[in-house]
């Protein structure tokens, strides 16, 4: 697995349109957050129980050959990566994992979005 930061993962996916971008967040995440332009949802876990989603690695078999590019985002970097290895394991040869995700780590005021991420860099987002 490769890693990106997100300006590095957003110029990829310009210049790379057979890329998918995978945002493996949960639902809710996904749509009260807000999300990257063009980023496919396929939940790596979801609430309540946070059960990882037996159906994932054949969620993204729906959108992506296994030898496409395929970047997986979630908040801050870390869920992207156990999805990634998934995909690996499953036959996936070209896999990138985007760091410090949409909303980067926590400050130290236990808040998101101030340091790094998708979002604070100021890439293009939409919230539904």
């Amino acid at each position: 697995m490769k890693h990106l930061s997100p300006k590095d993962a957003h110029a990829f996916l310009q210049k790379t349109p057979r890329a998918v971008l995978v945002d493996c967040r949960s639902e809710m995440e996904f749509l009260f957050v807000g999300h990257p332009v063009g980023a496919e949802l396929v939940a790596w876990n979801e609430a309540p129980d946070w059960d990882i989603n037996p159906h994932f690695v054949d969620e993204v078999k729906r959108l992506a050959q296994p030898d496409q590019p395929v970047l997986l985002i979630c908040r801050s970097g870390h869920r992207s990566v156990d999805a990634g290895l998934a995909l690996e394991s499953a036959g996936f040869t070209d896999v990138y994992n985007v760091l410090d995700g949409f909303e980067g780590p926590l400050d130290d005021d236990g808040h998101r979005g101030t340091q790094s991420g998708w979002r604070h860099d100021g890439l293009p987002w939409e919230q539904s």
